[in-house]
């Protein structure tokens, strides 16, 4: 398959609402799809949503592997998935800071408020459900792909700008605080 280009912050595509995929199962989205999933792999991303790759679409692909799910009994390790046309709703009022980056705006990670528990659905290319009611990594994946879908980057959800830098930079306060 081919490896996309991937938009960055500051790109007008970034910032619109995606249209609606009429036929999930047209030869084209299936081809998008591929693409999509080696574009992730190859940026050693957990999720990448079709208008990052400048397509305005409503698709998303995702994974939560292993390492990074919290134990939580709905954060559930699941391998690359396909969501298209999703509706995503929170569950419960329960919010919490989840450190956050994003293939769109390298070198940069955030604390972002997300909620715990979700609820999403959607389709894959052969028109199967997808989705179900998750937490933890797995939910907060699922709402950072899902706001591309809407235009929306995760700096406009912070709240605390203290908790946003790059990612190096963070490590060595990490490992200066560890050692202090």
């Amino acid at each position: 398959m081919a490896i996309l280009k991937i938009a960055r912050m500051g790109h007008p595509i970034l910032l619109q609402r995606a249209a609606p995929v009429p036929d999930p199962g047209a030869a084209e989205i299936r081809r998008l799809v591929d693409d999509m999933l080696d574009t992730m792999e190859d940026a050693s991303g957990a999720g990448l949503a079709a208008p990052q790759v400048h397509v305005p679409l409503r698709i998303f692909v995702f994974r939560a592997p292993a390492e990074r799910v919290t134990g939580d009994a709905d954060d559930r390790q699941v391998g690359n998935t396909v969501v298209i046309n999703p509706v995503l709703e929170a569950i419960g009022e329960d919010v919490r800071l989840r450190w956050e980056g994003c293939l769109s705006i390298p070198g940069l990670r955030a604390a972002v408020p997300r909620a715990w528990r979700v609820r999403y659905s959607g389709v894959d290319c052969d028109g199967a459900p997808v989705g179900g009611e998750v937490s933890g990594f797995h939910a907060g994946v699922v709402q950072h792909e899902y706001d591309h879908l809407d235009g929306i980057l995760y700096p406009m959800r912070m709240t605390d700008f203290s908790r946003f830098g790059f990612v190096e930079e963070l490590a060595r306060a990490q490992m200066q605080q560890a050692g202090a």
